[in-house]
C-alpha cells in the first residue's frame, strides 16, 4: 500500500508492504500489552502504617465500662486520628513479563491499523548534522502538526534526539526498541526509511526463538 512520505520539504507517496503486519488489528491482545507496559511503569512504592506499625501507647484511654461513652482500643486504632490505616497500600511490584510472541503479535498489530489509519509518515532525516530545534519544527509543521508523534529511526541518532526532545508528546525510538504501547499512545508514525522493514522482520513469527519482542 501506499503511504505518505517526507522528504526535502516536500510531502509524497511510497509504498509499504502492509503484508508483512498483517491485515487485522488484534484489540484484545493490544490491550493486554498495554496495560502490561503501564504496570511495569508503575513505582509500587506507596505505603501506609498499619496500626503495629504506628508510634504511641497499647493502653485504653479510658476505662471499659462507667463513662458513657462508647468503648475504645488504644489510641493506635484505625477509627482514630492519627492511627493506623486498615487494609491500606504497601509497597509491591507491579510489573510483570508476557511471552514474547504476544508481544511481537502486539507490536505488529498496532502498526497494522496505523498504516490502515494513514498515520505513517516514512521520511529521511539526512538534514541533522547537528542538533535542530527549528528543523524539527518544520517537520512537524509540514505533516500538519500532530498534536502526538513517535519517532522512529533505524539506529540511535543523538543529533535527531535532541531537535525533536523538547517538543511535548513527541518521542524518539528506535526500530530495536519500539514497542505497542509507543505506537499506539504516539499517535502520527514518522518512521526513517528502512525502519519499517526492520519492525517488520524483528515481529515476524519466530520458532524456538526466546529473545526479546
Amino acid at each position: 500500500m501506499k503511504v505518505k512520505s517526507y522528504k526535502d520539504g516536500s510531502v509524497g507517496k511510497v509504498e509499504v508492504d502492509e503484508g508483512a503486519f498483517g491485515e487485522k488489528v488484534l484489540y484484545r491482545t493490544l490491550k493486554d500489552v498495554v496495560v502490561n507496559h503501564m504496570a511495569n511503569q508503575r513505582q509500587g512504592n506507596h505505603s501506609t502504617k498499619s496500626r503495629g506499625q504506628v508510634k504511641g501507647t497499647n493502653k485504653k484511654p479510658y476505662r471499659q465500662k462507667g463513662t458513657g461513652r462508647a468503648r475504645a482500643g488504644d489510641i493506635k486504632s484505625p477509627i482514630r486520628r492519627g492511627g493506623g490505616v486498615a487494609f491500606g497500600p504497601k509497597q509491591r511490584d507491579h510489573s510483570y513479563q508476557p511471552p514474547v510472541k504476544l508481544r511481537r503479535t502486539a507490536l505488529r498489530s498496532a502498526i497494522a491499523g496505523k498504516l490502515h489509519d494513514e498515520e505513517v509518515v516514512v521520511t529521511e532525516f539526512g538534514e541533522f548534522s547537528a542538533p535542530s530545534a527549528k528543523a524539527a519544527r518544520k517537520i512537524l509543521s509540514d505533516l500538519g502538526s500532530p498534536k502526538r508523534a513517535v519517532i522512529v529511526l533505524s539506529e540511535a541518532n543523538e543529533n535527531v534526539y535532541k531537535s525533536f526532545r523538547n517538543f511535548p508528546k513527541v518521542e524518539v525510538r528506535t526500530g530495536a526498541d519500539l514497542c505497542a504501547y509507543d505506537v499506539v499512545n504516539g499517535g502520527l508514525v514518522i518512521a526513517e526509511s528502512g525502519v519499517l522493514e526492520l519492525v517488520a522482520e524483528r515481529v515476524a513469527n519466530k520458532k524456538n526463538d526466546g529473545g526479546e519482542g
